[in-house]
């Protein structure tokens, strides 16, 4: 461990850190913005730990150093019946996504066909999504292991505006929630070409806004900044497979606006393929899910 950390004041906390017991000190933070996604904490004993905005979120415990032993704080209970629900319901929101742009299933199957398989995807999104909002509101409100969940009742009617992981959730959501508009009104038959644009793509393009919108945040949090810092965790990689599977599903939606002489999607084998790697991407970051839940916290990174 670095001597700066090692002989380093406390600290004034920040937007996002949780509260900190009062014989616990805070020795430095990392931040994104306004918001705290990362502190070096000085326990009661001594000893230091890293606390992460993300890893808090998902109950993973707190950081040690590669060299200590597991401490009361470090739980590492596993995946959670939510953590499976969510990885479950986003892999086969991304199963869905991905077989319905693939060739030869929207060749050999009826358009409605086609169409449901969005429409179904999409809300196995949206339950996924919730859950991951839910997980946001129920993070405890303080570090270490006599902190707890909040309640269902306050998770239900509260928000957690100082939280980056909340903003992406809460956005993500809302693009779930217009994918649902779009895939439905897919299903619809006898549209014309103004409606499809009003119906179709404008709620598919607004989800995909709000998806690389919560993805870009989801990246920050994890990363402390928007320039890349991989460090090697599971949740780095979950995010940045996240981010770039929302750039996909970005292009996807700009290679599908109407051309005004034909009406007609401007390139729809570039509305496809974005598709499918943008489902592929999440089904990597949805099959991650359960492995970082496995592994708890990642292990403190050495400073100076």
């Amino acid at each position: 461990m670095g001597s700066d950390l090692l002989s380093a004041s406390p600290q004034p906390t920040g937007w996002g850190l949780p509260q900190v017991p009062d014989d616990w000190t805070v020795v430095d933070t990392k931040r994104a913005g306004p918001f705290v996604v990362g502190a070096h904490v000085r326990r009661a004993d001594g000893r230091l730990v890293e606390w992460r905005a993300r890893a808090h979120r998902k109950r993973l415990g707190l950081g040690l150093g590669r060299s200590d032993g597991a401490g009361p704080d470090q739980v590492r209970p596993g995946p959670t019946a939510s953590c499976w629900w969510m990885a479950g319901l986003f892999a086969g929101g991304s199963v869905c996504f991905a077989l319905g742009s693939l060739p030869p299933f929207f060749d050999g199957v009826a358009p409605s066909v086609v169409a449901a398989t969005f429409f179904g995807g999409s809300l196995l999104f949206t339950s996924a999504s919730a859950i991951q909002y839910d997980e946001s509101r129920a993070a405890p409100g303080g570090i270490g292991p006599a902190s707890k969940r909040r309640p269902i009742l306050r998770r239900l009617l509260g928000v957690s505006p100082s939280s980056l992981g909340w903003w992406s959730a809460a956005v993500q959501l809302v693009g779930t929630l217009l994918f649902n508009l779009s895939t439905f009104a897919a299903m619809q038959s006898g549209l014309d070409t103004q409606q499809d644009r009003r119906l179709i793509w404008a709620p598919d393009l607004f989800g995909s806004l709000c998806f690389l919108v919560a993805s870009g945040l989801a990246f920050v949090e994890v990363n402390a900044g928007l320039m890349p810092r991989p460090d090697g965790s599971t949740g780095w990689r979950i995010a940045a497979l996240n981010m770039v599977g929302s750039i996909a599903f970005g292009v996807s939606a700009v290679a599908a606006r109407y051309l005004p002489t034909s009406g007609q999607s401007a390139n729809i084998a570039l509305v496809n393929a974005s598709t499918f790697v943008g489902a592929l991407c999440f089904l990597g970051g949805s099959m991650l899910l359960p492995v970082e839940a496995a592994k708890g916290a990642p292990a403190m990174a050495s400073a100076g």
